[in-house]
């Protein structure tokens, strides 16, 4: 799976979400930013991601996802 198959399934899912997608092949690191996740609990957060990428664990064209999440303002001023 690439990179930016990632990047506009989770994008074209969840409203507000923007994503920063690190990786290839079957191993990503997830920058998203939305200020609708980052006020979720975390495991809220992952279960809404996970939602959309378990078919794709499933079937083992996702193996490994690492995911932090940003509000707009924290993900702009970040150093």
């Amino acid at each position: 799976m690439q990179s930016t198959e990632v990047k506009t399934l989770i994008e074209s899912s969840l409203a507000d979400a923007r994503v920063e997608v690190e990786g290839e092949g079957c191993n990503f690191q997830l920058n998203l930013i939305s200020d609708t996740l980052a006020a979720l609990s975390p495991v809220k957060r992952q279960q809404q991601v996970y939602a959309l990428l378990n078919p794709y664990i499933a079937d083992g064209r996702i193996h490994a996802v690492t995911m932090k999440f940003y509000t707009q303002e924290a993900w702009a001023s970040r150093a």
